[in-house]
């Protein structure tokens, strides 16, 4: 097949060893894997060198909930874990805009993220909290060597999509996009907030990996340490219901209560009525 070809012919990270391949012993730290979230930071941290208008704060909010919406609903609720369908336009649309969050490609992410259901605060969890602390689950495991592959064998039912299997390969082009776009509206300014909000969005997404699993309530009693946060749910338009999730992971609906405020569903649900998206896996 041309994905498969593709797949052989990009994916340069698998090129000398798999996820099976790596020992115990990669699971550490690299300080070349540091660099990118040091350059990340300092450029959201540029926004110093500019004064604080309208414009740009909504820019920044606007592009955090935009990217937010394609993490939860595509990344997550989609790539990860199938509970709805789409159309390959749309697919592709919304993993572009996902991967302009620098947070990798759709089937890196997706794959990683299937893992972690598998194993989730077992020994072989690769950001547990409980197995590895809360720096390490909220970031340090993004540096580490072991963690860098794609594990396409977890993902074989989006490879066979060669556009998606380029975006994984190619994850940069999307923020050099967005950048260079952010640049022609509004100069430097624009782009110093374009990444501020990157940095915001990047860490409310991890809190989801590592506070999701040691603040909050347990609706269930499953077999991980997940928690429901009504805070996190605010922050990540319903990621935060981390508890419910654990216990019906393909629930397209992670809110269960009617107070449980889940926004990446409402909006789902909405889409659906356009015709945009199809058979939501609902759990009540």
């Amino acid at each position: 097949m041309l994905a498969q070809k593709i797949l052989r012919a990009l994916d340069s990270d698998n090129a000398s060893k798999s996820l099976s391949e790596l020992s115990e012993t990669d699971n550490q730290s690299s300080l070349g894997r540091w660099i990118p979230f040091v350059v990340l930071h300092a450029l959201g941290a540029s926004v110093f060198c500019f004064s604080v208008t309208s414009d740009v704060v909504t820019l920044a909010i606007a592009l955090y909930w935009v990217r937010m919406f394609a993490i939860t609903a595509f990344f997550h609720r989609y790539f990860a874990h199938r509970s709805f369908k789409t159309s390959r336009i749309l697919q592709f649309v919304f993993a572009f805009i996902g991967t302009a969050s620098c947070q990798r490609g759709p089937l890196w992410w997706a794959s990683h993220h299937r893992h972690h259901h598998k194993f989730s605060d077992k020994k072989e969890d690769i950001h547990s909290p409980v197995e590895s602390g809360f720096v390490w689950s909220h970031i340090g495991w993004i540096t580490s060597e072991k963690n860098i592959p794609t594990d396409y064998e977890r993902i074989k039912d989006f490879t066979a999509y060669p556009e998606l299997v380029w975006l994984n390969r190619f994850d940069w082009v999307p923020i050099v996009v967005l950048s260079l776009v952010c640049y022609a509206i509004g100069g430097f300014k624009y782009v110093a907030w374009l990444f501020l909000s990157t940095v915001i969005l990047f860490h409310c997404t991890c809190l989801i990996n590592s506070l999701a699993h040691l603040s909050g309530t347990r609706r269930y009693e499953t077999d991980d340490s997940s928690r429901n946060n009504f805070v996190l749910a605010l922050i990540t338009m319903g990621e935060g219901w981390h508890n419910n999730h654990h216990k019906n992971p393909g629930s397209v609906n992670q809110g269960q209560k009617f107070w449980e405020i889940d926004l990446t569903y409402m909006i789902l649900k909405v889409m659906s009525w356009c015709g945009l998206v199809w058979d939501l896996r609902v759990v009540r």
